[in-house]
């Protein structure tokens, strides 16, 4: 009975924090802007660095 509960409030909580639009497109840009930051640092250790590079990343 009580790993049925932790199991029900836990996912409650997961989806009650995954649920906001505003929550799941930061987390999407943060992401974005983390792969196009790994791709810049990769690109200046190949000697090919660009420092006119901007993040495609939208802002909301």
């Amino acid at each position: 009975m009580k790993r049925t509960l932790k199991t029900v409030a836990f996912g409650i909580m997961a989806l009650a924090a995954l649920s906001s639009c505003n929550t799941t497109i930061g987390m999407g840009r943060d992401l974005r802007i983390l792969g196009t930051e790994m791709e810049k640092k990769a690109e200046e250790k190949a000697g090919g660095g660009n420092s006119d590079y901007q993040s495609g990343a939208p802002v909301y």
